[in-house]
Protein backbone atom coordinates (compact mmCIF):
# COMPACT_ATOMS: atom_id res chain seq x y z
CA UNK A 1 0.00 0.00 0.00
CA UNK A 2 1.48 3.34 -0.96
CA UNK A 3 0.02 6.55 0.27
CA UNK A 4 -0.13 10.11 -0.65
CA UNK A 5 -1.39 12.93 1.48
CA UNK A 6 -2.10 16.33 -0.25
CA UNK A 7 -4.12 19.40 1.05
CA UNK A 8 -1.55 21.33 4.22
CA UNK A 9 -0.97 24.38 4.00
CA UNK A 10 -0.99 27.73 5.91
CA UNK A 11 -4.02 29.13 7.83
CA UNK A 12 -4.93 31.86 9.90
CA UNK A 13 -6.35 30.74 13.22
CA UNK A 14 -9.88 30.00 13.52
CA UNK A 15 -9.71 28.78 9.54
CA UNK A 16 -10.70 25.64 7.65
CA UNK A 17 -8.42 22.48 5.32
CA UNK A 18 -9.32 19.41 4.47
CA UNK A 19 -6.64 16.86 3.57
CA UNK A 20 -6.81 14.45 1.48
CA UNK A 21 -4.44 10.46 1.48
CA UNK A 22 -5.02 8.88 -1.33
CA UNK A 23 -4.18 4.98 -0.99
CA UNK A 24 -2.80 3.13 -4.36
CA UNK A 25 -2.21 -0.98 -3.93
CA UNK A 26 -4.74 -3.34 -1.80
CA UNK A 27 -6.33 -2.03 0.85
CA UNK A 28 -8.26 -5.25 1.44
CA UNK A 29 -6.44 -6.38 4.63
CA UNK A 30 -6.45 -2.75 6.27
CA UNK A 31 -8.44 -2.77 9.42
CA UNK A 32 -8.08 0.81 10.08
CA UNK A 33 -7.37 4.01 8.80
CA UNK A 34 -6.37 7.09 10.31
CA UNK A 35 -4.45 10.59 10.98
CA UNK A 36 -1.76 11.24 12.93
CA UNK A 37 0.69 14.21 13.70
CA UNK A 38 3.62 15.37 14.51
CA UNK A 39 4.88 18.47 15.80
CA UNK A 40 8.63 20.26 16.13
CA UNK A 41 10.27 18.24 19.15
CA UNK A 42 6.93 16.31 20.23
CA UNK A 43 6.14 12.61 19.43
CA UNK A 44 3.78 11.88 16.75
CA UNK A 45 0.05 11.47 17.91
CA UNK A 46 -2.77 9.88 17.08
CA UNK A 47 -6.01 12.35 15.80
CA UNK A 48 -8.58 10.07 13.94
CA UNK A 49 -9.20 7.00 12.58
CA UNK A 50 -12.18 5.29 10.72
CA UNK A 51 -12.58 1.34 10.45
CA UNK A 52 -13.23 0.45 6.96
CA UNK A 53 -15.98 -2.02 7.25
CA UNK A 54 -18.04 -0.47 9.95
CA UNK A 55 -17.37 3.20 9.56
CA UNK A 56 -16.78 3.64 13.28
CA UNK A 57 -14.31 7.07 13.71
CA UNK A 58 -12.30 7.73 16.75
CA UNK A 59 -10.79 11.20 18.02
CA UNK A 60 -8.10 12.58 20.26
CA UNK A 61 -10.06 14.57 22.85
CA UNK A 62 -7.99 17.88 21.56
CA UNK A 63 -9.52 17.32 17.98
CA UNK A 64 -13.14 16.01 19.06
CA UNK A 65 -15.72 18.26 17.81
CA UNK A 66 -13.79 20.63 15.06
CA UNK A 67 -11.99 17.66 12.69
CA UNK A 68 -13.73 14.89 10.99
CA UNK A 69 -12.26 11.97 9.06
CA UNK A 70 -14.40 10.31 6.47
CA UNK A 71 -13.65 7.63 3.56
CA UNK A 72 -14.61 7.58 -0.31
CA UNK A 73 -14.37 4.17 -0.87
CA UNK A 74 -14.21 4.15 -4.86
CA UNK A 75 -11.88 7.07 -4.70
CA UNK A 76 -9.83 4.84 -2.33
CA UNK A 77 -9.18 7.97 -0.12
CA UNK A 78 -9.10 9.09 3.34
CA UNK A 79 -9.99 12.19 3.98
CA UNK A 80 -9.12 14.89 7.35
CA UNK A 81 -11.94 18.36 7.34
CA UNK A 82 -10.12 20.27 9.95
CA UNK A 83 -11.88 23.73 11.15
CA UNK A 84 -11.44 26.28 13.84
CA UNK A 85 -7.81 25.32 13.42
CA UNK A 86 -5.70 26.51 16.17
CA UNK A 87 -2.03 27.33 16.78
CA UNK A 88 -1.06 24.29 18.33
CA UNK A 89 -2.68 22.29 16.10
CA UNK A 90 0.57 23.12 13.61
CA UNK A 91 2.21 20.09 12.80
CA UNK A 92 2.88 17.57 9.68
CA UNK A 93 0.28 14.96 9.44
CA UNK A 94 0.50 12.06 8.31
CA UNK A 95 -2.13 9.09 7.23
CA UNK A 96 -1.72 5.47 7.91
CA UNK A 97 -2.93 2.36 7.29
CA UNK A 98 -2.98 -0.57 9.35
CA UNK A 99 -2.94 -4.80 8.60
CA UNK A 100 -2.20 -6.94 11.00
CA UNK A 101 0.84 -7.25 9.99
CA UNK A 102 2.57 -4.10 8.82
CA UNK A 103 2.15 -0.28 9.58
CA UNK A 104 1.94 2.01 5.95
CA UNK A 105 2.61 5.73 6.46
CA UNK A 106 2.13 8.62 3.90
CA UNK A 107 5.15 10.94 3.67
CA UNK A 108 3.62 13.70 5.61
CA UNK A 109 2.21 16.82 4.61
CA UNK A 110 2.47 20.30 7.01
CA UNK A 111 -0.35 21.97 8.24
CA UNK A 112 0.52 25.75 9.69
CA UNK A 113 -1.83 27.93 11.62
CA UNK A 114 -0.79 31.37 12.38
CA UNK A 115 -2.22 33.35 15.24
Amino acid sequence: VQLVESGGGLVQTGGSLRLSCAASGSTFSVHTMGWYRQAPGKQRELVATITPGSGITNYADSVRGRFTISRDRAKNTIYLQLTNLKPEDTAVYFCNHRTWLEDYWGQGTQVTVSS
